[in-house]
C-alpha cells in the first residue's frame, strides 16, 4: 500500500514540476520578447524560480522513500 502512495505522490509532483516550469520558462520569453533590454534580469529570475520549482518533486521523492519505508 506504502508503495501505491509513493507512486500517486510521484507522479503527481512530476506533473507539476513539468507543468510548472512550462509556464515559467514561456512567461519568461514572453517578458523577453516584449523587453529584450531586460533579459539578464529576467534570465537570472527564471533560474532562480526552475531550481524552486524543481525542488517540489525532490522533497516529493524523499516523502515517498519514507512512506515507503513505513
Amino acid at each position: 500500500m506504502g508503495a501505491i502512495a509513493a507512486g500517486i505522490a510521484m507522479a503527481g509532483a512530476a506533473i507539476g514540476g513539468a507543468i510548472g516550469d512550462g509556464i515559467l520558462i514561456a512567461k519568461m520569453l514572453e517578458g523577453m520578447a516584449r523587453q529584450p533590454e531586460l533579459s539578464g534580469q529576467l534570465r537570472g529570475n527564471m533560474f532562480i524560480g526552475v531550481g524552486l520549482v524543481e525542488a517540489m518533486p525532490i522533497i516529493a521523492f524523499v516523502v515517498a522513500l519514507l512512506v515507503m519505508n513505513k
